[in-house]
């Protein structure tokens, strides 16, 4: 072990330099780190100085999530984990205490190459950051110049498009990001489905509810539980390999391609995208600390639901803005740049936050105008109204303008709270919990992941957990998002159709309550039965056929209110050619909202149809009767693949 004055600890002597009076007890560390300098013993020297700087993490986080000078405290922060980093590396010791698990990364990808990209981005920004495991180097290569690679972190893309121009996209993106440092495999569909061929025929017949049937399956748009199963197949296949550490020394991570790994904060200059979390080095502790088979963390900025969820409180939103502008000149400088922007609250973009126990104490949340001021020059009114309805139907695909979710730091990024949802774009799991599936893929029904989490939790409760490590769900950041493949929405000539995922978040809704409505009546899953099930399905889908209705209503009315204001001659927008697109963009808006609300729309009679109904119910009823059995096959399944 060499001398420990050879090692740089130049970050951690600046932060107490420059920060010693800012943040609340770091003066006592700072007279710690004196104490520990003066230790003989390099070894121990060494093993104090790391827990050190994890013990100095949380103060300095408290600060720099409400500091003024966020941008030089992140930058402070980031490096501070490289020393930590390295001096683990050198350190090289086989303790508990810095145990260190490999990642394997599942990203599953349906003709969305643009959102790929900014996925690995941040996933190579994180890991260049932070340093979490190190990186090894071949010569005189460095991350810039290529032939280097981070020793725990592992990428697989797991192939679902249809097209064969995005499946090249996606190959050449994991041999550029290969090159820069990340190890990336690209999981075709003809390798998922020898791997699936692999299994014996009889095991594979057990299990194709939950990865699929080769002899009937497209393998493409299988949907995303589906392909998020298959990816299972190929991370235990990696961990046989001898460059990657064994399953017990992996930790699979799940992710959506629309995510990156960094969340959002808002400025005066708007909102601002930061890699402000070491994700791989917490959730690395807790896994050591904690007996945790299963971790969750929630996602932020686009809301992960349906629009057609949303679009009530959208609409009282946008209604507010034009009464708001109503007010206003349309050549006078802009105002709808708040100092400081409120936050929704948590799950305020949803229109039935209250089923799940949520609510919001406000009715209506300001838009916040994204248009930046260069040069010294001011927009005005007219070009704040252009911007907003350039990107109001962004709405559809994903995007919610004035309650996007931010990230707030509440506390140790190391504290943890019983989980009862799967966020299944932000997932981590043991070899262990590899056996805790998000189920049901084939009924391709939104809502998955609560549903899948409810189970999961009756069955393991704390080992089942959450964290305050979001991810960023960029579901529209992209400029040409609209050629990215979004499951249920097409846009068509005169309105966009939400009618396939409006059908599949009705039918998600009706099995996640049915499956919370069993669980708080002490109904164990081993319990259920036809009769059981049927009796229930009965009693909630009344409940959400009425609630469903009353939002159509609710949502038809709104969209007469905002029709009636945006047309109104008085108003100044009507006054001007400069705004007719824009205007245009808006009544397309609305056009597209009353398509779908519409008592005549498809996807209204697809809910009001009793046959359709009859027949999902039908569906989601065999499907929770083979449950038990589905997870004990996949569990056989995993045993025999993993040997």
């Amino acid at each position: 072990m060499k001398d420990m004055m050879t090692y740089n600890t130049r970050s951690l002597q600046q932060l107490f330099q420059i920060f010693d009076s800012e943040i609340s007890g770091l003066s006592a560390y700072k007279d710690e780190y004196g104490e520990i300098l003066s230790i003989e013993n390099n070894q121990q020297k060494v093993e104090r100085l790391i827990g050190l700087y994890h013990d100095i993490f949380p103060l300095f986080e408290k600060q720099m999530w409400v500091s003024d000078n966020f941008d030089e405290m992140l930058s402070v922060y980031q490096s501070l984990f490289r020393e930590q980093e390295l001096l683990i590396q050198q350190y090289n010791s086989d303790s508990d205490d810095y145990k260190q698990y490999h990642y394997i990364l599942s990203i599953p990808i349906a003709d969305r190459p643009e959102h790929l990209r900014g996925c690995l981005e941040s996933i190579f920004q994180v890991c260049s950051l932070f340093s979490y495991g190190g990186c090894s180097y071949d010569g005189n290569s460095t991350l810039d110049n290529g032939n280097a690679s981070f020793n725990k972190i592992i990428v697989v893309i797991v192939e679902d498009s249809k097209e064969q121009q995005h499946i090249d996209k996606d190959r050449a993106l994991a041999e550029e990001y290969t090159k820069k440092g990340l190890r990336v495999y690209h999981y075709g569909l003809e390798e998922q489905y020898d791997l699936m061929m692999a299994i014996p025929e009889t095991v594979r017949h057990q299990v194709s509810s939950i990865i699929g049937d080769p002899s009937t399956e497209n393998f493409y748009h299988k949907g995303q539980a589906v392909t998020r199963n298959l990816s299972y197949l190929k991370a235990l296949q990696l961990t046989s390999l001898d460059e990657v550490a064994d399953k017990e020394n992996t930790l699979f991570y799940f992710v959506d391609s629309d995510q990156q790994f960094r969340v959002n904060r808002p400025t005066a200059d708007g909102d601002e995208y930061v890699y402000g979390l070491n994700y791989f080095y917490y959730i690395n502790h807790l896994f050591c600390k904690k007996d945790i088979a299963m971790l969750t963390g929630k996602l932020v900025c686009d809301p992960p639901v349906s629009p057609s969820v949303m679009s009530g409180n959208f609409l009282d939103d946008v209604i507010a803005f034009f009464e708001q502008l109503s007010a206003c000149k349309p050549q006078a400088v802009c105002d709808f740049h708040p100092e400081s922007k409120i936050k929704p609250d948590d799950a305020a973009y949803h229109d039935m936050a209250h089923l799940f126990g949520l609510g919001t104490l406000r009715k209506t949340y300001d838009y916040c105008c994204t248009i930046t001021d260069k040069n010294g020059t001011e927009h005005d009114h007219s070009a704040c109204l252009k911007s907003f309805s350039e990107r109001i139907n962004y709405f559809f695909f994903g995007e919610h303008l004035t309650r996007k979710t931010y990230f707030s730091y509440v506390g140790s990024l190391t504290d943890t709270a019983p989980a009862r949802t799967i966020y299944p774009g932000n997932y981590i799991t043991t070899f262990d919990g590899l056996k805790y599936i998000i189920p049901f893929g084939k009924l391709r029904l939104r809502m998955s992941g609560p549903t899948a989490g409810r189970l999961i939790q009756s069955e393991i409760g704390e080992r089942f957990a959450s964290v305050n490590l979001p991810m960023l769900h960029a579901r529209t950041l992209q400029s040409d998002f609209k050629d990215e493949y979004r499951p249920g929405v097409e846009e068509n000539l005169n309105h966009i159709d939400l009618t396939d995922e409006f059908e599949r978040q009705f039918f998600g809704d009706l099995m996640l309550f049915t499956v919370v409505k069993l669980s708080k009546s002490g109904i164990d899953i081993e319990a259920f039965n036809r009769h059981v099930l049927s009796e229930t399905f009965a009693v909630v889908e009344k409940e959400l056929i009425d609630l469903y209705e009353q939002k159509h209503n609710n949502v038809l009315f709104k969209c007469g209110q905002l029709s009636a204001l945006i047309n109104n001659d008085n108003y100044w927008w009507n006054h001007s050619d400069a705004l007719t697109e824009s205007m245009n963009l808006v009544k397309n808006f609305i056009k597209s909202v009353q398509y779908n609300f519409d008592e005549q729309s498809n996807a209204y009679q697809q809910i009001q149809s009793d046959k359709n109904r009859e027949i999902r119910i039908e569906q989601m009823i065999v499907s929770l009767l083979a449950y038990r059995y589905d997870r004990d096959a996949w569990d056989e399944m995993l045993l025999l693949v993993s040997h």
